[in-house]
């Protein structure tokens, strides 16, 4: 019987050893990924807003002259002052409703019963079923609120968490040409060219698609307050509601219109009545119709090609992954693929055509280009 070669064994143990080190190496990466993976999370974060706050940031810049650094400065100025009015109104407005909801049950079964008397000829809700009901709702609106309360005034780690994030997204916003002169540097031409466009189509996609919808959402929640005060509906409860249903409807792929809208709908059945709901419901569909097919293709312009199943299922995705502020900033990161897609590879001339489409189904070219 033939020996074995005598470099076999030298081969066989340094494979085992570069096996056992790259393992040994790729479980201690996993390990410290896992412990930091709150950091992790807080950059990525930190990056998405980064990139969103860039066009603003160079418009200052190039404008007005300021330093990319006050420029920072003064979007988060305006975000703090945004929020602290947001919630001065929107505690009281909570408390003040949640009042209105737990005396109106009453009246509110009364209501429905009157139209069910009509329609069918029996009421359909127990008066004390609706008080019931009224309390509850009530008690929500109110334990809501003192969450809000406490979510201002408390929470220290959400504090600290809050802070590195704002740390963080300053200086990408304010140093983006320096670091990213800083990452080229490290790069061939070649690479440099490809990182370029990548970058800046971030950029444009992020910013892009935050800008757009920041908009839209001025305009969807400003007509909607218009509408909520020619229904009746109190100044004090119409501008958080309006607020909340634009930023739900604008920046929740599909199925956010109806979200945003169903909250201050079925309140404005409680504490209004039915007629007023109606009138709320019909005007939200007629906006949803008019933005999709007029508005939102002005705004957007490209800014951000998206299918609406993709935009849909990397919403699902995101939210999935990492909560709602996954599902928020998944949008900008599916566009960003896609258009990395659509530039790289070959493609060829379609020369078939299947038999379940007609020539009326193909996509326009200058609308695929």
């Amino acid at each position: 019987r033939r020996g074995r070669p005598a470099w076999l064994n030298s081969v066989v143990w340094q494979t085992l050893w570069k096996v056992v080190a790259v393992g040994l190496v790729v479980a201690v990466g996993l390990a410290m990924m896992w412990r930091t993976q709150t950091l992790i999370r807080m950059l990525l974060v930190s990056l998405f807003f980064a990139l969103a706050m860039i066009p603003a940031v160079k418009y200052m810049h190039e404008r007005w002259g300021w330093k990319r650094g006050a420029a920072v400065g003064a979007i988060y100025l305006g975000f703090v002052v945004f929020i602290i009015a947001l919630v001065a109104f929107m505690i009281p407005a909570a408390v003040d409703f949640a009042d209105e909801i737990s005396g109106s049950g009453g009246s509110f079964a009364e209501t429905i019963n009157g139209y069910s008397q009509d329609l069918i000829g029996q009421d359909v809700v127990d008066e004390q079923t609706g008080a019931d009901a009224g309390e509850a709702a009530g008690a929500g609106v109110s334990k809501f609120a003192d969450n809000v309360a406490g979510l201002a005034m408390s929470g220290i780690g959400m504090l600290f968490n809050l802070a590195t994030v704002l740390m963080f997204t300053f200086y990408l916003a304010a140093d983006a040409p320096r670091i990213e002169r800083a990452m080229r540097s490290r790069m061939n031409p070649h690479r440099q060219e490809v990182w370029g466009w990548v970058w800046d189509t971030a950029i444009e996609q992020t910013g892009g698609y935050f800008y757009s919808r920041m908009l839209l959402m001025v305009i969807n929640g400003g007509l909607f307050f218009v509408a909520m005060l020619i229904v009746g509906m109190p100044v004090l409860y119409a501008i958080p509601l309006a607020i909340f249903e634009g930023f739900v409807a604008e920046f929740i792929p599909a199925i956010g219109t109806y979200l945003g809208a169903a909250i201050p709908i079925l309140l404005a059945l409680v504490v209004l009545g039915l007629p007023e709901a109606l009138i709320l419901l019909v005007w939200v569909l007629i906006y949803q119709q008019a933005e999709n097919y007029w508005l939102s293709p002005k705004i957007s312009s490209n800014t951000m090609e998206l299918n609406g199943a993709i935009a849909f299922g990397a919403a699902l995705a995101g939210g999935a992954i990492a909560g709602p502020m996954g599902a928020f900033a998944a949008l900008p990161v599916a566009a960003l693929i896609t258009s990395i897609i659509k530039n790289s590879g070959k493609t060829y001339d379609v020369v078939t055509q299947s038999k379940y489409y007609s020539a009326d189904d193909s996509p326009d070219p200058q609308a695929t280009s």
